[in-house]
């Protein structure tokens, strides 16, 4: 069990709402509903939102997840059935995270964070698998709504927490690390079973906290279209290890899969997904980075035998942050993204210049590359008309 082979953004993920709308009826209340998104989405570091957890109801959500999350009144039921492990993931022990760790997310709920997560509105711009799209319930011209975010700072207090103890603990164990971020210790041992615990707990942090953005954000799209609906496609994880049966020297046998960068992908057929996208597989959501295209792709069967039902969840950095902002402005970024007809909603202008679009690898070439490795399907391209950054 690796705290580094999650990383510490715990259960950082994306996931789609289908609105119902096209772009011709965005494009004249556009200004409005990226400002209302702006005001109603908090983002940027340290950002807080209006939802305050003392013990019990952070101990509850940290058990709950989504589930949690829909029974307090943010979104409905029927999500449940498109979210990873159908919103709550089990096992989770909220006794193992730190008080530091729960202090930190105490006003976080609700809240984008900073760094490359964003609340994107984006148009199909290409259906590459017409059938596949169909049972998606994505048409060329749709709009839909992305969301990506994770588990913001109790996530990163439970990584920094557990890579410090593995570090200490790996001598006990018999463990040479050959780079401390890939500190590790026995699953079954006290400290792999206290961070099993605890990681499970951050995912539903995570789960949680893209459900209530999904709140918020259907209260912003009813307020300008009360007609739409934003139903939820679907939500998955990067950042996480889970147990899962998979096929390994010729027997299926439970494994513990780390993700760290990348996405679950399990093709059709597989009995974790809802009825209603079991024959198409299960939706792959790639993320871009600000300005640039996005995807959905579907799970495929040979995925499994090739990456245990894995794929990339996004392009990843060209250079560092740094670098970026010796090269770009974010003023300078926004201008340029708005005269493609990119509305940028940020509270930080050197964030926008550390994502800007040219900071990254070719999302296209990497989803290109996927599909052609038959890791996932390409299913659609979506390209961006709002972003709202933290």
């Amino acid at each position: 069990m690796s705290a580094g082979g999650v990383g510490f953004d715990i259960s950082c993920g994306v996931r789609t709402l289908l609105t119902g709308l096209t772009r011709k009826d965005v494009e004249s209340v556009k200004k409005a509903l990226a400002d209302s998104l702006y005001r109603q989405i908090p983002a940027g570091v340290g950002s807080t939102g209006r939802v305050h957890l003392e013990r019990p109801d952070m101990d509850a959500m940290l058990r709950g997840g989504a589930q949690w999350a829909v029974s307090q009144g943010f979104g409905f039921a029927e999500d449940l059935n498109r979210i990873e492990e159908h919103g709550c993931m089990n096992g989770a022990e909220p006794e193992r995270v730190s008080e530091q760790a729960k202090r930190r997310q105490k006003d976080e709920m609700g809240t984008l964070g900073s760094g490359n997560h964003y609340l994107e509105v984006q148009e199909v711009t290409r259906v590459y698998d017409g059938r596949i799209a169909g049972i998606y319930g994505l048409r060329h011209g749709d709009v839909v709504v992305t969301i990506h975010c994770g588990s913001r700072g109790l996530g990163h207090q439970i990584g920094a927490d557990f890579l410090k103890e593995m570090v200490v603990a790996a001598p006990k164990y018999h463990l040479e690390l050959p780079e401390r971020e890939l500190a590790s210790a026995p699953i079954n041992s006290p400290t792999g079973q206290k961070y099993l615990g605890a990681m499970r707990a951050g995912i539903n942090c995570a789960l949680a906290n893209r459900q209530i953005l999904t709140h918020l954000t259907r209260k912003v799209f009813a307020h300008h279209f009360p007609t739409a609906k934003l139903a939820l496609l679907y939500d998955v994880s990067h950042n996480t290890c889970k147990v899962e049966e998979h096929l390994l020297d010729n027997k299926r046998r439970p494994l513990y899969v780390h993700r760290k960068g990348a996405t679950r992908a399990f093709g059709p057929g597989h009995p974790e997904l809802c009825a209603e996208l079991r024959a198409a597989g299960q939706p792959v959501l790639i993320g871009g980075s600000m300005g640039t295209c996005s995807y959905i792709l579907a799970g495929t069967t040979e995925s499994e035998g090739e990456a245990f039902s894995s794929a990339v969840h996004g392009a990843g950095r060209a250079m560092s942050r740094h670098e970026a902002t010796r090269r770009w402005q974010g003023r300078q970024v926004m201008d340029e993204l708005a005269g493609r007809g990119i509305l940028i909603r940020s509270p930080s202008a050197r964030g926008v210049a550390e994502e800007a679009p040219g900071a990254y690898k070719d999302v296209s070439a990497v989803v290109e590359a996927a599909d052609h490795a038959h890791l996932a399907r390409m299913v659609a391209k979506l390209e961006p008309l709002i972003c709202v950054k933290g």
